[in-house]
């Protein structure tokens, strides 16, 4: 599969080879945006040296120690495929001097070989290389023969102590590739699964790679997530990147409706918004709504308000975005809305109110997925595409005061103070609207504003 960018990184005379994960994905016949390439005879001075000439070069720097540079090229049509850079690298070792791949020594040589740069690696599907010049296929550790039986080997015993991380990077793998794991990658898994504790937060959930995603996000987003979240559990990897699950492993609910275990209800709604192809924040919810089920059965409160503030906490503490950490606790927050009303345009609009079009298709989407996991009878489905069809039916129906034809400023004319009241009186004015849309007229509004505060 040749490139622009192989073409070009090979006519700048370097014998360069690409690696890793975009070599599997060849091999595979899967499109790829990203490809890395190895520089075999050259250090980190020659590599700069030799790119400098034909554009920016950055140094890449792995908790604070070099491994690569990040080349920007002065070609326009190059560059314009590649505007995040590419990504060359000498051959090097590393060396585990701590847990969790927090301290490790990198040692750059030029005399390194192809095949002892792959051995550092996480799995023999991604320690493959294929030289520019060539052609040839480098498979020192039989990552071809266990791509085509989809098997999913370790390179070295020691693969997941070294980084454990590579626990949920194989998980993700399976998730997204229809990988499966031999009973002695499982075993590894098991045994290393506790190093996961050691791990930084950015890694698995937050992203520190450049497409802004960690392990977890793009677990969730493949097409198997919950295969892989119940290895994730049966490994004991699942409770070490999120003890909020410990609660929920074969907590049972003990109704008609949902018979299963919390775990594997949950799992089976996170696979529902895979099968549906919803967005992340849709899928984080799945993975979460529910935690604070077991809390709940035992205070009384609102399982849904409780899972919210789980919700945050975790995506608090894996570094997740603001905003998709805000989104997803208020999904959570909101998910258990009933549909056992009639679901008219009033509803709908009431609906929108609370939540905003973009976020009330997110529930419904969750709610789809939600019902899908559970033993329902036939009405709720249908209730919930009368809904779906009814937001869209409303969505430019008033129900934002942005909407309302009158603002704080012509209740001042009134008569109004600016304060609370002036708010309240706004609020009750989108609630008149929001029943009887017709009423959203300036005159109309003015006219109740004023009998309002004589």
């Amino acid at each position: 599969m040749s490139t622009e960018i192989r073409r070009y990184v090979r006519s700048l005379g370097l014998d360069a080879y690409v690696v890793g994960g975009a070599v599997r994905d060849e091999l595979l016949g899967i499109e790829h945006a990203d490809e890395d390439f190895l520089v075999p005879g050259v250090d980190h001075a020659g590599l700069r040296a030799a790119l400098e000439p034909h554009g920016a070069v950055e140094d890449m720097e792995v908790h604070g120690q070099l491994v690569g540079v990040r080349f920007y090229p002065r070609d326009r049509a190059i560059r314009a495929l590649a505007p995040a850079g590419i990504e060359l690298t000498p051959p090097r070792k590393e060396r585990s001097v701590g847990p969790g791949h927090r301290d490790f020594e990198i040692v750059a040589d030029p005399t390194v070989s192809i095949a002892d740069d792959m051995a550092r690696r996480d799995f023999t599907v991604n320690a493959m290389a294929r030289r520019l010049e060539t052609g040839e296929l480098v498979d020192p550790f039989g990552g071809l023969e266990h791509l085509e039986r989809r098997e999913l080997h370790t390179v070295g015993r020691d693969s997941f102590r070294e980084d454990p991380l590579r626990i949920l990077r194989g998980l993700r793998l399976l998730s997204q590739l229809s990988f499966t794991l031999t009973d002695e990658t499982l075993g590894q898994m098991r045994a290393e699964a506790p190093g996961l504790r050691h791990v930084s937060a950015e890694r698995i959930g937050g992203g520190l790679a450049a497409d802004g995603m960690g392990e977890l996000s793009k677990l969730l987003l493949g097409t198997q997530p919950a295969k892989a979240l119940r290895l994730a559990r049966d490994t004991g990897a699942l409770v070490q990147f999120l003890p909020e699950y410990e609660a929920a492993i074969g907590y049972e609910l003990r109704t008609e409706r949902q018979p299963a275990p919390l775990d594997e209800h949950l799992f089976e709604v996170v696979q529902s918004t895979a099968d549906a192809e919803d967005e992340l924040s849709v899928r984080l919810a799945a993975l979460l709504h529910d935690l604070g089920k077991p809390d709940a059965d035992r205070s009384g409160e609102d399982h849904a308000q409780l899972g919210a503030v789980i919700a945050g906490r975790v995506l608090r503490r894996l570094r997740y975005p603001n905003a998709l950490r805000q989104e997803v606790a208020r999904l959570v927050g909101g998910h258990a809305f009933h549909l056992d009303g009639t679901i008219d345009g009033l509803f709908a609009r009431r609906f929108l109110a609370s939540h905003g079009i973009e976020r009330a298709r997110r529930l419904v989407a969750h709610k789809r997925a939600d019902l899908a996991a559970k033993v329902v009878e036939p009405w709720e489905h249908e209730h919930l595409a009368v809904l779906e069809r009814r937001l869209e039916e409303e969505r430019d129906s008033p129900h934002r005061l942005a909407q309302l034809a009158v603002d704080g400023n012509d209740l001042i004319e009134v008569g109004y103070r600016e304060g609370p009241a002036l708010g309240e009186e706004l609020a009750r004015l989108l609630d008149i609207v929001i029943d009887d849309p017709v009423a959203n007229d300036r005159a109309t509004l003015l006219e109740e504003a004023r009998r309002c505060l004589a």
